[in-house]
């Protein structure tokens, strides 16, 4: 696989916000996969992982958030896995789409963790013919779109055969001089996401029925857009508190981020905000709602910052990346993830989402 130039980064600058929690050996300090929520799919994850978090003191944030952070020039790592039948099917996405696609999705980590992409690595076995038909090449294209569109190159990789079905593993690298962790939710702090919500969701949908899709639904699940120069603006205010992307759903990667802060996370229904290109396929506001909070592959960020700190930046936030900021929540004691329907209507919300091992979406 051919190397490519480095495109300018973004910088960055660092700004103390509030005393973090200390870096252990691990980054966790409470057992390596402590930052994950529950479910089927999580709960084999931190078998794998085990109890103990001796790592070496290199390793400054090890597995169970959203990208490792090495202590060599904090360099941060995270690689994905997109596997035909389970993260894409090729009825719905062309190759270069589905390189863009599982592309985007590691660097949306980075993202997450307020991380400078910097390199891209791509390695992918291939059904029979896939070569032939130029496949191999048009996936190659689409992660290094999706690479140049953050500012990163597509260094390297590796390639098989496999009997099928296709399967990529994406690995990229980034500098994260102030990581941002999943951890530093507080309670009092303000919830926020970037962009909106369920548009992903209602193109799988439509994708599932055999419909078309077109427009801003296939853009939003085809081509999502890491949310790399908006957490860094974010991090050079000292907002990020604590961060995650937004690719399980907001429901489930909500608990995700309260399990690592050890705090309840209250989501208030009537401000998450709605994707309006949804609008046509939910077939109810309340249909809506459960798009946003389970359809998943929004790829936006959800952050928590202290309380009344993002509101004063949230025009000129606006402005800069024609995205929109919305408070959608709270911080508070407690565990878990509840949604307030307003009027004292408060209550716990279970697993939503995709999880690996139940198989399909949970609503």
């Amino acid at each position: 696989m051919r190397g490519a130039p480095l495109a300018p980064r973004i910088p960055t600058v660092s700004l103390p916000r509030r005393p973090p929690r200390p870096l252990l050996g691990s980054g966790l300090g409470s057992g390596l996969g402590s930052g994950l929520g529950s479910g089927p799919e999580f709960d084999l994850i931190r078998a794998m992982l085990g109890e103990s978090d001796d790592l070496p003191v290199e390793i400054l944030v090890g597995p169970g958030d959203d990208a490792a952070v090495l202590d060599a020039g904090r360099l941060a790592v995270s690689c994905d896995i997109a596997v035909e039948g389970v993260h894409f099917r090729r009825d719905w996405l062309s190759p270069v789409e589905i390189g863009y696609r599982a592309a985007a999705a590691a660097l949306s980590d980075l993202a997450a963790m307020a991380a400078v992409p910097v390199a891209v690595l791509l390695s992918y076995a291939l059904p029979p013919g896939d070569v032939e038909s130029g496949a191999a090449t048009a996936l190659q294209r689409g992660a290094e779109e999706a690479a140049r569109r953050v500012g990163a190159a597509l260094v390297g990789g590796d390639l098989s055969r496999s009997p099928g079905p296709l399967v990529l593993d994406v690995v990229v690298l980034g500098t994260a001089s102030r990581p941002v962790l999943r951890s530093g939710a507080r309670p009092g702090d303000e919830l926020w996401v970037t962009g909106r919500l369920g548009a992903s969701g209602a193109a799988v949908r439509l994708l599932e029925r055999g419909e078309r899709v077109s427009g801003a639904l296939r853009d939003a699940y085809a081509r999502p857009v890491p949310r790399v120069g908006e957490a860094l603006w974010l991090q050079e205010r000292s907002l990020l508190g604590a961060a995650i992307d937004l690719s399980d759903g907001l429901a489930s990667d909500a608990r995700h981020l309260a399990a690592a802060s050890s705090v309840c996370l209250v989501l208030e229904a009537g401000r998450i905000p709605l994707d309006p290109a949804m609008a046509a396929v939910a077939g109810s506001d309340e249909d809506a709602l459960d798009l946003a909070l389970g359809g998943g592959e929004d790829y936006e960020l959800l952050f928590a910052a202290p309380h009344g700190a993002v509101a004063g930046v949230a025009e000129g936030f606006l402005g800069r990346f024609a995205v929109p900021l919305t408070r959608v929540g709270r911080v508070v004691e407690g565990e878990g993830v509840a949604l307030d329907r307003g009027g004292g209507d408060v209550e716990p919300v279970g697993p939503r989402g995709f999880d690996h091992f139940r198989g399909t979406a949970s609503r």
